[in-house]
């Protein structure tokens, strides 16, 4: 027994070791971008992963100093709010149809959107340059709104018809029985219950948006109508050799999505438990 007892102390010791490291190793690249945006240049080059000597804020009044910064700042909140938006909506109603009725090809459609949760965007970038390139709409916020909203969709309507799906019938039948209509009915009985959803969706495809390079980069190709992302970029090439400046830059582009998260983290944990249940 006190062998057995050995072993499975040996193990959960084991088993927290490792654990606390893999813990330690995502926890590094915050560390590094904090400490380091606090430092000067000559305290960065002497002591790269070590605390600042003496804490700077030279390079935050630096990022500020950027003439677009607060341009591109604007610019990936209205791509951020605009797409995700257009996505919820859309996804809406999508898994609404989906959960709740029964048409021709309902499976193979959802097989579709299943599928397409793992195509990467670059491989659509060709096509989708071509028919935006068609439509006029290059170096247009509308049209990378309309091209983040599709690519948001798929794996929207999935996460949204697997909650619309475990709302119970009845609910859904005793409404239709007052005289609620169809929309009315979604939008003040099934939207309500499957709030956590659309938290946790709303944060998760937030992130995405906010962070996107590639999509931004190659359809708003003006400077002033660059993200934040596509703009640090610039920045960076600009102080390529300043890595503190580059790292503040990065600071102050994780602060939105830092305050949207634990500003709806009680909701998004209630929504992935859910979607791990109802799943």
């Amino acid at each position: 027994m006190q062998r057995d007892n050995r072993i499975g102390w040996a193990g959960f010791s084991v088993q927290q070791t490792v654990l606390l490291f893999l813990t330690l190793l995502a926890l590094f690249p915050i560390y590094f971008m904090v400490v380091t945006a606090f430092k000067n240049q000559n305290d960065y080059i002497s002591n790269k992963f070590g605390l600042p000597s003496a804490v700077t804020f030279e390079n935050f009044r630096t990022v500020f100093g950027q003439h677009n910064f607060f341009l591109w700042f604007g610019n990936s909140v209205i791509l951020t709010a605009g797409s995700v938006v257009l996505a919820m909506v859309l996804a809406v109603l999508a898994a609404y149809a989906v959960a709740k009725f029964w048409f021709p090809g309902k499976k193979w459609i959802l097989n579709i959107v299943i599928a397409l949760m793992v195509v990467p965007p670059v491989v659509m970038v060709i096509p989708l340059f071509g028919m935006m390139t068609k439509l006029g709409m290059i170096n247009s916020q509308g049209g990378v709104i309309l091209i983040y909203a599709g690519l948001l969709l798929p794996l929207s309507i999935y996460m949204l018809s697997g909650f619309f799906a475990a709302i119970p019938n009845e609910m859904i039948e005793a409404a239709m029985i007052d005289g609620c209509g169809l929309l009315r009915m979604l939008y003040r009985i099934i939207v309500p219950a499957a709030l956590p959803a659309f938290v946790t969706l709303a944060i998760v495809n937030s992130v995405w948006v906010w962070n996107e390079l590639l999509i931004s980069v190659i359809f708003l190709q003006d400077d002033a109508l660059k993200t934040l992302m596509a703009g640090l970029t610039v920045f960076k090439s600009k102080y390529t050799l300043n890595i503190p400046v580059t790292m503040a830059g990065l600071i102050i582009s994780t602060l939105p999505i830092a305050i949207l998260y634990f500003a709806g983290q009680r909701t998004f944990v209630e929504g992935l438990t859910a979607g791990a249940v109802k799943g």
